[in-house]
Protein backbone atom coordinates (compact mmCIF):
# COMPACT_ATOMS: atom_id res chain seq x y z
CA UNK A 1 0.00 0.00 0.00
CA UNK A 2 1.53 3.09 -0.80
CA UNK A 3 0.75 6.46 1.31
CA UNK A 4 1.14 10.09 0.31
CA UNK A 5 3.04 12.67 1.92
CA UNK A 6 1.49 15.10 -0.26
CA UNK A 7 -0.98 17.56 2.21
CA UNK A 8 -4.33 17.74 0.81
CA UNK A 9 -5.98 21.18 0.80
CA UNK A 10 -8.96 21.82 3.19
CA UNK A 11 -10.34 24.04 1.32
CA UNK A 12 -12.16 22.79 -1.45
CA UNK A 13 -12.02 24.76 -4.66
CA UNK A 14 -15.06 25.59 -6.46
CA UNK A 15 -16.42 23.56 -9.55
CA UNK A 16 -19.24 26.36 -10.67
CA UNK A 17 -18.04 27.55 -13.49
CA UNK A 18 -20.72 30.78 -13.50
CA UNK A 19 -18.57 32.43 -10.51
CA UNK A 20 -15.33 35.00 -11.19
CA UNK A 21 -11.90 33.89 -9.65
CA UNK A 22 -12.02 36.13 -6.87
CA UNK A 23 -16.18 35.18 -5.96
CA UNK A 24 -15.01 31.53 -6.00
CA UNK A 25 -11.99 32.29 -3.69
CA UNK A 26 -13.90 34.05 -1.24
CA UNK A 27 -16.97 31.45 -1.45
CA UNK A 28 -14.17 28.75 -1.19
CA UNK A 29 -12.58 30.94 1.67
CA UNK A 30 -15.72 30.82 3.52
CA UNK A 31 -16.96 27.32 2.87
CA UNK A 32 -13.66 26.62 4.60
CA UNK A 33 -14.00 29.17 7.64
CA UNK A 34 -17.92 27.58 7.89
CA UNK A 35 -16.39 23.84 8.24
CA UNK A 36 -13.78 24.80 10.81
CA UNK A 37 -16.62 26.53 12.71
CA UNK A 38 -18.83 23.54 12.59
CA UNK A 39 -16.07 21.22 13.67
CA UNK A 40 -15.24 23.99 16.52
CA UNK A 41 -18.82 23.21 17.88
CA UNK A 42 -19.09 19.68 17.44
CA UNK A 43 -15.90 19.53 19.51
CA UNK A 44 -17.19 21.62 21.94
CA UNK A 45 -20.18 20.00 22.39
CA UNK A 46 -19.13 16.72 23.02
CA UNK A 47 -16.16 18.39 25.30
CA UNK A 48 -19.76 19.58 26.93
CA UNK A 49 -21.23 16.05 26.82
CA UNK A 50 -18.07 14.20 28.13
CA UNK A 51 -17.98 16.54 31.20
CA UNK A 52 -21.23 16.35 31.98
CA UNK A 53 -21.22 12.56 32.21
CA UNK A 54 -17.85 12.39 33.72
CA UNK A 55 -19.87 15.13 36.37
CA UNK A 56 -22.97 12.86 36.82
CA UNK A 57 -20.71 9.44 37.40
CA UNK A 58 -18.22 11.54 40.04
CA UNK A 59 -22.10 12.39 41.66
CA UNK A 60 -22.54 8.50 42.01
CA UNK A 61 -19.50 7.67 42.77
CA UNK A 62 -19.56 10.23 45.54
CA UNK A 63 -23.08 9.30 46.68
CA UNK A 64 -22.29 5.94 46.69
CA UNK A 65 -18.96 6.07 49.13
CA UNK A 66 -20.81 8.61 51.55
CA UNK A 67 -23.31 5.77 51.58
CA UNK A 68 -21.07 3.03 52.37
CA UNK A 69 -18.86 5.23 55.06
CA UNK A 70 -22.49 5.63 57.04
CA UNK A 71 -23.58 2.06 56.83
CA UNK A 72 -19.61 1.15 57.99
CA UNK A 73 -19.80 3.98 60.64
CA UNK A 74 -23.30 2.92 62.00
CA UNK A 75 -23.47 0.30 64.30
CA UNK A 76 -26.58 -1.93 64.72
CA UNK A 77 -28.35 -0.47 67.78
CA UNK A 78 -29.49 -3.22 70.30
CA UNK A 79 -32.80 -2.47 69.66
CA UNK A 80 -33.02 -3.25 66.06
CA UNK A 81 -31.57 -6.48 66.55
CA UNK A 82 -34.29 -7.08 69.07
CA UNK A 83 -37.54 -6.08 66.90
CA UNK A 84 -36.01 -8.20 64.19
CA UNK A 85 -35.49 -11.18 66.76
CA UNK A 86 -38.83 -10.78 68.17
CA UNK A 87 -40.34 -10.76 64.81
CA UNK A 88 -38.42 -13.31 63.55
CA UNK A 89 -39.28 -15.32 66.49
CA UNK A 90 -43.40 -14.40 66.51
CA UNK A 91 -43.52 -15.68 62.60
CA UNK A 92 -41.58 -18.93 63.88
CA UNK A 93 -43.85 -19.38 66.61
CA UNK A 94 -46.77 -18.69 64.09
CA UNK A 95 -45.79 -21.31 61.63
CA UNK A 96 -45.10 -24.03 64.09
CA UNK A 97 -48.86 -23.41 65.03
CA UNK A 98 -49.63 -23.47 62.10
CA UNK A 99 -47.71 -26.66 61.12
CA UNK A 100 -48.78 -28.36 64.47
CA UNK A 101 -52.24 -28.49 63.19
CA UNK A 102 -54.54 -31.07 61.61
CA UNK A 103 -55.46 -30.58 57.62
CA UNK A 104 -58.64 -30.78 58.88
CA UNK A 105 -58.50 -28.13 61.46
CA UNK A 106 -56.30 -25.88 59.25
CA UNK A 107 -59.00 -26.23 56.33
CA UNK A 108 -61.41 -25.55 59.53
CA UNK A 109 -59.51 -21.92 60.60
CA UNK A 110 -59.73 -21.21 57.06
CA UNK A 111 -63.22 -21.55 56.42
CA UNK A 112 -64.21 -19.34 59.75
CA UNK A 113 -61.21 -16.62 58.77
CA UNK A 114 -64.08 -16.78 54.97
CA UNK A 115 -66.58 -16.42 57.17
CA UNK A 116 -65.01 -13.62 59.35
CA UNK A 117 -65.31 -15.31 62.66
CA UNK A 118 -62.91 -15.82 64.80
CA UNK A 119 -62.47 -18.82 67.39
CA UNK A 120 -63.17 -16.58 70.46
CA UNK A 121 -66.30 -15.16 68.94
CA UNK A 122 -67.80 -18.98 67.83
CA UNK A 123 -67.06 -19.57 71.60
CA UNK A 124 -68.92 -16.85 72.88
CA UNK A 125 -71.96 -17.24 70.72
CA UNK A 126 -74.96 -19.17 71.79
CA UNK A 127 -74.81 -22.95 71.33
CA UNK A 128 -77.69 -22.74 68.53
CA UNK A 129 -75.46 -20.20 66.15
CA UNK A 130 -72.79 -21.74 67.12
CA UNK A 131 -74.26 -25.19 65.81
CA UNK A 132 -75.42 -23.78 62.73
CA UNK A 133 -71.95 -22.24 62.03
CA UNK A 134 -70.75 -26.08 62.29
CA UNK A 135 -73.25 -27.14 60.48
CA UNK A 136 -71.86 -24.74 57.41
CA UNK A 137 -68.11 -25.53 58.25
CA UNK A 138 -69.20 -29.23 57.51
CA UNK A 139 -70.90 -28.13 54.70
CA UNK A 140 -67.86 -26.32 53.21
CA UNK A 141 -65.61 -29.11 54.21
CA UNK A 142 -67.50 -32.05 52.17
CA UNK A 143 -67.60 -29.62 49.30
CA UNK A 144 -64.04 -28.88 49.18
CA UNK A 145 -63.59 -32.37 49.56
CA UNK A 146 -65.53 -33.19 46.82
CA UNK A 147 -64.02 -30.83 44.25
CA UNK A 148 -60.20 -32.20 45.59
CA UNK A 149 -61.26 -35.48 44.60
CA UNK A 150 -63.09 -34.45 40.65
CA UNK A 151 -59.76 -32.73 40.45
CA UNK A 152 -58.13 -35.89 41.54
CA UNK A 153 -59.86 -37.93 38.63
CA UNK A 154 -59.97 -35.47 35.82
CA UNK A 155 -55.81 -35.38 36.00
CA UNK A 156 -55.80 -39.39 36.44
CA UNK A 157 -58.07 -39.66 33.50
CA UNK A 158 -55.55 -36.99 31.55
CA UNK A 159 -52.75 -38.87 32.57
CA UNK A 160 -54.34 -42.20 31.39
CA UNK A 161 -54.90 -40.44 27.87
CA UNK A 162 -51.58 -38.85 27.95
CA UNK A 163 -49.84 -42.25 28.71
CA UNK A 164 -52.15 -44.28 26.09
CA UNK A 165 -50.98 -41.37 23.50
CA UNK A 166 -46.98 -42.16 24.16
CA UNK A 167 -47.29 -45.68 24.15
CA UNK A 168 -49.16 -45.64 20.67
CA UNK A 169 -46.03 -43.67 19.41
Amino acid sequence: MLVSAQKTSAIQPSQRSDLDPTTAAASALYSGLMQNVQNAATFQASQTVQQASNTVSDNVAAAFAKTRVLLQATPPTASTAQTNSATQGSALNEFKDYMSKSPEQRLRDRILEEMGITEEELKNMPPEKQQAVAQEIAQRMQDKLKLAQVEKDANGVEKQVADKFLAAL
